[in-house]
Parts: structure tokens; sequence; C-alpha cells
């Protein structure tokens, strides 16, 4: 439905819905955390006046207390709270570090990222690195638990992991509570299977790694892959 056929109460948040967050005016993102108006006012219109009395300064809204929030019609303890809540959130996003991602160089250090929850345990688990274009770590996911031999992981499950995060690479990793390195047949079919999706995706599979008490190996290391 065309933004101009909606009440004006709505047109905030299906703008939103319709351009994206940065489509919107200081006003619309007040009136989406506000929610509504009042009985006089739409929430888009008690924005806006909201917003003139502080000269369109979300710096100069924060200092207003919950008290003087609620002397505008329409704006209750709820809504003042809301606000001042929405505030601090930002105010507290504007000071923390953007956290360093772990960057995968070599397959050693995709190994020692998934050492600890790996090496020890006595049923196998598979897991995946997912990465971006520069071989940053943008998540990381455990995406089954099986039995003493193996683990069966699912390729849709895989993938759908991967696109969610609008990742690049990928790495799996596997561990042998065996002990043994040797891949297993089943190994080398889940890789081949891996590797051709993600051609078809665009998305690269790197390496797989299977990962023993005190060692690994590395499918691209040693040209499996």
């Amino acid at each position: 439905m065309p933004i101009k056929f909606l009440a004006e109460d709505d047109r905030p948040r299906e703008k939103f819905l319709l351009k994206g967050k940065d489509s919107l005016s200081d006003s619309e993102l007040l009136a989406i955390i506000m929610g509504s108006g009042s009985k006089d006012e739409s929430a888009l219109e008690l924005a806006r006046k909201i917003m003139a009395s502080v000269h369109n300064n979300w710096h100069q809204l924060s200092l207003l207390s919950s008290k003087e929030l609620m002397k505008f019609k329409g704006i209750g303890e709820v809504k003042a709270l809301s606000i001042i809540a929405a505030l601090e959130i930002g105010k507290r996003r504007s000071v923390q570090e953007v956290p360093i991602r772990a960057i995968i160089s070599n397959s050693g250090d995709a190994y020692l990222l998934l050492k600890n929850q790996l090496s020890d345990l006595r049923t196998e688990e598979f897991w995946a690195i997912f990465l971006n274009q520069s071989n940053k770590v943008i998540h990381i996911s455990q995406l089954t638990q099986g039995g003493i031999s193996q683990s069966v992981v699912d390729v849709r499950v895989l993938f759908k992991t991967a696109l969610d995060h609008f990742s690049t690479g990928i790495i799996i990793a596997h561990n042998h509570p065996s002990g043994s390195l040797r891949p297993s047949k089943e190994d080398m079919c889940i890789t081949q299977k891996i590797n051709e999706a993600g051609k078809t995706l665009s998305i690269q599979l790197l390496d797989h790694i299977i990962i023993t008490q005190d060692a690994y190996l590395s499918f691209s290391d040693e040209g499996l892959l």
C-alpha cells in the first residue's frame, strides 16, 4: 500500500519497512519510539512538536527529564521512559568501541579459535567459522553434536547461517575423539558436498579442519579441497 494512503500515525513505521531506517527523519524516528500520539495529534505531529522544542537536537532532547517530557500532551510516563531509554542506548553505543574481529590468516588461526571447544570432547561436534571478504570472523556456530564416530551436518543449515550473516567464506571443523587425524570417507564426502554448494552461492569453503586432543589436520594445507 502506498504511504500516502496510510493513516499518518502508521506512516513512519511503513516508511521504515518500505525504504529502510536511513530514509526516516528525526521526527519519524521519535514517532516510532513513542508508538502513538494523543487524541488531538498523531505520533508524527507530536514528535515534530517535541523535536522543534529542542531545536531538532538529540543531545538537547536527552537533557529533558521524564517530568519535562510529560508536559507535552500525549506523553505519559511510559512514553517518556521509552524516549529516555532509547536516547540512553544511543549514548552508551556511542562510547563503546567496535569489537575487533579476529582475522584468519592460516589454518593455525582457525585451529586456535576452535581448539578449546573441540579438543577434549568424547563425541563429535561440527562447527563453522563464517568470514567476510577480509577473512575477518563475523560468526562462529556449533552446527551439530553427534556420536563417538560421526556428526552429520545439514548443508542447508550451514549455508542458511552463512547467508544470514552475509558471509563470503566458511571454515568448517569437527573433532575426532578417537585421536586419529585421518579423514574418513564421510569427511571427504561432506567436504566435497559443501565445497560444491558454496560455488553455487559464491560462498567459498576455505578449509575443513579435523581436531584431536593435541593436533589438527587442515584439508587446505593437505591439498584435499
